[in-house]
């Protein structure tokens, strides 16, 4: 082989065939990787999916977090990584990030935890006291005044079917395009843009007229 078809990473020579269907060569710097080649990478070196896991782990932990508490969170992110890991062999290459499949495996972990998701959904529209965030947050009166909203919309997340309020939230909380959105949910673009569509509507309702695209998750933690 000719020193023109290979290239060298730390003190070992790669070819071609090394990174086949990973763009032929591994990148010097595997921060520069996109998620496609750590994944690919990663079925012969298992160890650099951690790549993977450092990448995306605080932003799936945060919105799990955001929908179930801190303790159902730990597991359902746990539970999704080791999923992504035991079912890379199955990932789309031609995908660089893997952010929406991330999410969609998050999103049909956090169904198994549907009722838990509601009660807390249920007591912030009751209470006015959101048992995600208070034991993280210090509960001014500045804060306070957004209680109504804040009310108002757990009691139109908790009215929503499971699937509106799946693609409604990773829309609006995970920051996922439609077409993103459609990925994680392995479902049509054109049914999540109905979903998302049939869930503002009637948020909009429960809201007095604002979008509840509008509304963030930050909306929770004012």
């Amino acid at each position: 082989m000719s020193e023109t078809s290979r290239t060298r990473t730390g003190d070992r020579d790669i070819s071609p065939a090394d990174g086949a269907g990973c763009r032929g060569f591994f990148p010097a710097d595997e921060a520069e990787a996109d998620d496609a080649f750590l994944i690919e990478r990663s079925r012969r070196e298992p160890e650099v999916f951690a790549g993977v896991f450092h990448r995306h782990a605080p932003e799936i932990k945060r919105y799990v977090t955001r929908r179930l508490g801190a303790d159902a969170a730990e597991d359902v992110v746990a539970d999704t990584f080791l999923a992504a890991f035991r079912g890379r062999e199955g990932y789309d290459p031609s995908q660089p990030s893997a952010r929406p499949w991330l999410y969609g495996i998050a999103t049909n972990l956090i169904r198994r935890h549907k009722r838990v998701e509601v009660r807390q959904l249920r007591v912030l529209e009751q209470t006015g006291v959101d048992p995600v965030t208070v034991p993280f947050t210090e509960r001014s009166d500045e804060r306070l005044s957004a209680g109504a909203v804040r009310r108002r919309l757990a009691a139109a997340l908790a009215k929503l079917p499971a699937g509106h309020r799946d693609v409604l939230l990773l829309v609006t909380w995970g920051g996922l395009t439609y077409v993103e959105a459609a990925q994680a949910m392995d479902i049509p673009v054109g049914t999540v843009r109905s979903r998302v569509n049939r869930a503002r509507s009637k948020v909009r309702g429960e809201l007095g007229g604002v979008d509840p695209t509008s509304v963030s998750e930050e909306t929770f933690h004012e």
